[in-house]
């Protein structure tokens, strides 16, 4: 699929040309309302067809999305904090922002942990498409931004947005943090970039594309510079706490070793390919459609490079597919841990963008279908963790 390179140039909120993006403009919601339009009525179908197979199998829907496998560790550290047993030390695997919202939440908020929880989540799903419209809509015009959103909203796995999981705010983080960076926004760029350090593991690839354009833009501009200090510092000072907390040095990686993480460089991962796609003579159905993601996933890398997507999108996928495809852990989530890379969608999105609405619509209804699908398979079906 052939794509105009977009040149990597940060530029300022103002420029000898006006404007950079007409999100940045008054009016931006109602520039981005298709998009996000779009991607609520995609998550909705996705909510429909869960509830009314979730009330088929006797379960609620609710609880199905709001207090079920890593939503309860987020909400036992928003109650309890970390070191309160008996989840201690495992629950320091996971970072501390979106328990810390959920917590400050709800001393106003009405409702339980978890309802606050389910509701953040949902509200940063939106603030995430919105983000990610903005980079298509900077990169290849509105239509490019809408299909963008949309394909997000209709991934494979897109169900955990509505969940009391970490994707969607991560997300929101994540796709602001680039717009910011593309913008030369650099003190936004810096301080997202921070709080995605603190709300996820791979929030380290947020940091790293701030502080590769940061660096690349330091010659022209001090502020790009200093951002490019300050991105990884919520990785780094969560990180240099559970290693203070634990009393060594690699604290935090003894941790994630206690949940069978490690990074193995992706022999692992090559391993699990085989078994599911190649070898298995009746392989789990869940564990072959997270297989195919990943193998989808680096193809889409390479149609980026090909592409020539700006830098900071490159290192934020690249680096986020290093973690992902190199660690040695568990299998299964491995399919959501991609989900905050939108920006491998890109190709895919300027294709559908540039086809025939008639085709445009097809290809997306079909996306939209096939999510709600796998998400009602994955919650109901698959006997483990999305």
């Amino acid at each position: 699929m052939s794509v105009t390179p977009v040149p990597y140039v940060p530029t300022p909120r103002t420029t000898a040309r006006g404007p950079v993006s007409p999100a940045v403009r008054r009016g931006a919601l109602r520039h981005a309302a298709p998009a996000l339009l779009g991607f609520l009525a995609v998550r909705l179908l996705g909510l429909a067809v869960l509830a009314r197979w979730a009330h088929r199998e006797g379960h609620g829907l609710w609880p199905l999305l709001a207090r079920t496998w890593d939503s309860l560790w987020y909400l036992d550290i928003a109650g309890h904090g970390y070191t309160a047993e008996p989840s201690y030390p495992r629950n320091l695997a996971f970072f501390p922002l979106f328990p810390g919202l959920v917590r400050a939440l709800s001393a106003f908020v009405p409702g339980s942990r978890a309802s606050v929880a389910l509701g953040l989540a949902v509200v940063c799903s939106l603030l995430a498409a919105w983000g990610v419209f903005a980079v298509g809509d900077r990169l290849h015009g509105r239509r490019t931004g809408t299909v963008l959103a949309v394909l997000w909203g209709a991934s494979p796995v897109a169900a955990v947005q509505w969940m009391g999981y970490t994707e969607s705010l991560f997300t929101a983080l994540a796709a602001w943090a680039l717009y910011a960076v593309l913008g030369g926004r650099w003190a936004w760029a810096a301080g997202l970039a921070v709080a995605a350090g603190l709300t996820r593991p791979t929030g380290l690839a947020v940091a790293a594309a701030v502080c590769a354009a940061g660096m690349l833009a330091a010659r022209r501009e001090r502020r790009a510079a200093a951002a490019a200090l300050t991105a990884p510092l919520g990785w780094l000072g969560y990180v240099g706490w559970v290693a203070l907390v634990r009393g060594r040095w690699d604290g935090y990686f003894e941790v994630q070793r206690r949940w069978g993480n490690a990074w193995d460089g992706g022999a692992v991962t090559l391993r699990a390919l085989r078994r599911y796609l190649v070898h298995s003579p009746s392989p789990s159905f869940f564990l072959s459609v997270v297989s195919v993601v990943l193998v989808l996933s680096a193809g889409l890398y390479l149609c980026c490079l090909a592409d020539r997507q700006p830098l900071p999108l490159l290192v934020f996928t690249g680096v986020l597919l290093l973690v992902v495809l190199g660690s040695g852990g568990v299998w299964f989530p491995r399919a959501r841990f991609l989900l905050p890379g939108f920006p491998l969608l890109l190709p895919l999105a300027v294709g559908i963008a540039r086809a025939r609405w008639h085709v445009a619509a097809l290809v997306l209804t079909g996306a939209a279908l096939s999510s709600a699908w796998l998400g009602g398979h994955m919650l109901l079906v698959w006997d483990g963790a999305p």
